[in-house]
């Protein structure tokens, strides 16, 4: 939930005319979601959305509290932290940058949009996850381009007449985006699909 008070924020922005690197796990930490994850997060939260930038790229960042979002394994979702040994820097705009192809804030810095509770943020991007990607699978599987075990494993289609019928072929984040996305899909258009084959 949002984190909601009547009284100044906390923080804000300290640079007015551009965008400026700041340090994560100061006031807060951030979670960056890759678009298509971080859109359907997006709109399941809603309301309780604290604020949200939006990178002139496509991914989302959520402000959270330091410390609260750790040992998350989501496809296509990293959280920024301070670390023991080196600076993680997020790239802040200014307040006022609330639209545009720039990096802006897509739900703007406020008393009311500040900091997302980060269980519901989690919930909102695993569904999120389930949704774009299917369940993930067990165990590493290797990336149909570049034949390297993945940890964040998305399914993709591929014309290859060696796949076995029924198996999926799955690639790394970075090499995904070079195929179309598989789809999930229910056991019962997968049996609609096998009868009117039969036919």
């Amino acid at each position: 939930m949002a984190t909601s008070t009547t009284q100044a924020l906390p923080w804000t922005p300290p640079n007015k005319q551009d965008v400026e690197a700041l340090p994560v796990g100061r006031w807060w930490d951030a979670v960056r979601a890759a678009p298509t994850v971080g859109e359907r997060a997006l709109k399941t939260l809603g309301d309780e959305n604290g604020a949200v930038i939006q990178d002139k790229n496509g991914p989302l960042y959520w402000l959270v509290a330091v410390g609260s979002a750790t040992s998350w394994h989501l496809r296509q979702v990293r959280v920024l932290a301070e670390l023991a040994d080196e600076s993680t820097y997020l790239g802040v705009p200014p307040v006022s940058w609330t639209s545009g192809l720039r990096t802006h804030w897509r739900v703007p810095l406020s008393a009311d949009h500040y900091l997302t509770d980060a269980g519901r943020l989690w919930g909102a991007l695993a569904e999120a996850d389930r949704a774009e990607y299917g369940r993930m699978p067990v165990g590493r599987q290797l990336c149909y381009r570049c034949k390297l075990p993945t940890d964040e494993p998305i399914p993709v289609d591929v014309e290859d007449s060696r796949s076995a019928v029924g198996t999926v072929t799955y690639a790394c984040p970075p090499h995904a985006p070079l195929y179309s996305k598989r789809r999930p899909r229910s056991l019962s258009a997968a049996a609609a699909e096998h009868e009117g084959r039969a036919r």
